[in-house]
């Protein structure tokens, strides 16, 4: 077992902020892909049973309708994963992103308790989950990934802003002007 550790830990899995570069490159991807669909009229029809059910998300749809549901959930999920993408290189940016993200996975799991038939009577009903109770259950873990970047944005933005390695891009440029 030591091998494999110490093989492990030479092959650069131990490397300082891997992890945080990972989650941030795998939450834009979801973004990307989550935001892309919801372009699609058939996704949001199979996912009106959620939103209809959700205490945040239930006005959308007969405020918006289904298309202009569409529209403001892609849109909102581009916005988040660009700014979770922007973090990259800007950790304010990050913030929002991270901040977004956050919102959607809390409104996203309040949904859970109000599902239609969420929990699986053939198997005896809670704790036993149905599918669409499961396909929300996975937002759990991205919730934890949104606090975790934005704990890590929050930090890294302050050390810049204490070690003056902050620039303020509008003073910078309306200097240079």
């Amino acid at each position: 077992m030591n091998f494999l550790i110490d093989k492990l830990a030479g092959s650069g899995l131990l490397r300082r902020d891997l992890d945080y570069h990972l989650l941030r490159a795998a939450m834009v991807v979801i973004f990307a892909w989550f935001g892309y669909d919801k372009w699609f009229e058939a996704e949001i029809r199979g996912l009106l049973p959620l939103i209809t059910h959700g205490p945040f998300t239930s006005w959308t749809i007969p405020i918006l309708g289904i298309r202009g549901t569409a529209i403001f959930l892609g849109t909102s999920e581009w916005t988040f994963g660009t700014l979770l993408f922007l973090g990259f290189w800007n950790k304010k940016l990050g913030v929002l992103g991270a901040l977004g993200s956050t919102a959607t996975f809390i409104s996203t799991l309040t949904i859970l308790p109000f599902v239609p038939d969420a929990w699986e009577a053939g198997a005896g009903g809670f704790p036993a989950m149905a599918m669409n109770a499961a396909f929300l259950l996975k937002d759990l873990v991205l919730l934890v990934v949104s606090i975790y970047l934005l704990r890590q944005d929050v930090a890294r933005s302050i050390a810049a802003r204490d070690s003056g390695e902050e620039r303020d891009t509008f003073a910078y440029w309306a200097h240079r002007t």
